[in-house]
């Protein structure tokens, strides 16, 4: 079955306030129940591109956005769309682990609480399936009444993942997720994402080349602003085309 297109840029520019480009003529097609690897050296405009997915740059008073972003064909920037349930079909994981104040059960039933679940039989079972989701359940599931803040990094993280999954979002924007875990919490979380692949759609700001190969079915190449070149994973990591491309993942510059 051909994929289906969930996100497609169209002539995208990005600027803060009268400052030059932050991003130039994107044009890029992110497909559903896929992982699409956004990667490129600092200053290339990587979380700048993710933030723009669920409108987190509007919170930058004299941002301006030129193109379109259309999200199952619809231009998520249109006066008339709400934001609020945007950035809950649209959710975003950030690089630096920000639990609630609470415990690990506050933390991810906050959420469904706010829009109006307040029975204790489903919020105990969005609070496992998300943590199941999030490879997280088996760690904490006796700990659950504990403050999150007790929790291990990579924990954290893992906890900050299901806080999103129990919104039932359909894409997953992560920022560098993994870029101050150990090498076995990468590892997890890495895993988790071949697993919710086959549910939602995923874009992920990866911390190194390598986990960018490793993780991604497509991948963009971003330099200064400029998407340089994408395709799929195997593709931009293997046999690039563009001389850029093949400089950077093979270290010659970055």
């Amino acid at each position: 079955m051909e994929a289906r297109v969930k996100f497609s840029c169209r002539d995208l520019w990005f600027r803060f306030e009268e400052g030059k480009w932050v991003l130039e003529d994107i044009n890029l097609d992110i497909y559903d129940q896929e992982i699409l690897a956004i990667f490129g050296p600092a200053d290339s405009g990587r979380t700048t591109f993710l933030r723009i997915l669920n409108r987190l740059v509007d919170q930058v008073e004299g941002s301006h956005v030129q193109g379109q972003v259309l999200l199952d064909g619809e231009d998520i920037y249109s006066p008339d769309v709400d934001v609020v349930q945007l950035r809950r079909r649209v959710g975003m994981v950030f690089a630096e682990p920000l639990p609630l104040p609470g415990s690990v059960f506050d933390n991810i039933a906050y959420g469904i609480i706010l829009s109006g679940v307040r029975k204790k039989s489903i919020l105990d079972e969005v609070v496992q399936v998300s943590l199941e989701k999030a490879a997280l359940w088996h760690e904490i599931r006796d700990r659950l009444d504990q403050p999150a803040m007790t929790l291990s990094g990579g924990q954290q993280q893992r906890l900050c993942l299901a806080r999103v999954l129990a919104l039932e979002p359909e894409v997953i924007l992560l920022d560098a997720p993994t870029s101050g875990l150990d090498p076995v919490s990468t590892a997890k979380v890495e895993a988790s994402l071949q697993e919710l692949k086959q549910q939602y759609t995923i874009v992920i700001v990866p911390h190194s080349v390598q986990q960018a190969a490793r993780v991604a079915d497509k991948a963009a190449f971003l330099l200064a602003g400029k998407l340089i070149e994408h395709g799929t994973g195997e593709d931009i990591f293997t046999r690039p085309k563009d001389s850029r491309t093949d400089d950077y993942v093979t270290g010659r510059f970055g």
